[in-house]
């Protein structure tokens, strides 16, 4: 039971269940009295706020969306910059801290495992471990988003970019020399995705307007 007092197991398991907490779900049912998991996509994430709420509540909808977005930002972004600043972890800890936060937000432990898309929070974590792509990848969402206004393509036109960005840009990752984290915050995020890329193949996908 030693290892449960190591500082880097203790980050990650702080890190996984921060990201679990559903703000999207806690906001809704507070402020709107809804349940956001039994309507539209029945996820927690601030797209499903968005399109749950807005046609009883378009100006409130917005405003919880919004909130939603940035909290479930922070939830990765929070961790990361203690585990840095305060506790000075490495690269490599602070990698997984970044794939635990995304994780804990998809499968939250207060949702039976259940949970959101996940591209909030991985968009938090990557900000805060490779900032230039992410902001790139962020560009290329917006873009996408004002022209298709579609969010699951958006987002994983987003995710695409932040991938292609990360080779061009640092090519070996510093310090841990590989791209491995990347690419499960990117498994996950797409596994998540699926059924919104099955509606796609479909034409079935709904815009978010």
């Amino acid at each position: 039971m030693e290892f449960l007092f190591n500082i880097n197991v203790i980050f990650y398991i702080i890190a996984y269940l921060v990201g679990g907490i559903p703000f999207g779900l806690i906001l809704a049912k507070k402020f709107a009295g809804a349940d956001i998991r039994e309507s539209g996509s029945g996820s927690i994430g601030a797209t499903n706020v968005l399109r749950v709420l807005k046609e009883s509540n378009p100006s409130l909808a917005k405003k919880l969306a919004i909130t939603t977005l940035i909290l479930d930002a922070l939830k990765g972004i929070v961790v990361l910059f203690i585990a840095n600043n305060i506790f000075v972890l490495t690269d490599a800890t602070l990698w997984m801290i970044a794939v635990l936060s995304v994780i804990g937000h998809c499968y939250s432990p207060f949702l039976k495992f259940e949970g959101g898309k996940g591209v909030a929070t991985g968009m938090g974590v990557m900000l805060f471990m490779l900032p230039v792509e992410t902001l790139i990848a962020a560009a290329a969402w917006f873009i996408a988003a004002k022209t298709l206004k579609i969010s699951s393509i958006s987002s994983l036109i987003g995710l695409l970019s932040l991938i292609i960005a990360s080779y061009i840009l640092h090519y070996d990752i510093p310090a841990i020399k590989t791209h491995a984290p990347i690419f499960i915050i990117a498994f996950v995020i797409v596994y998540k995705h699926i059924p919104n890329i099955m509606r796609l193949l479909s034409k079935e996908e709904k815009q978010v307007v």
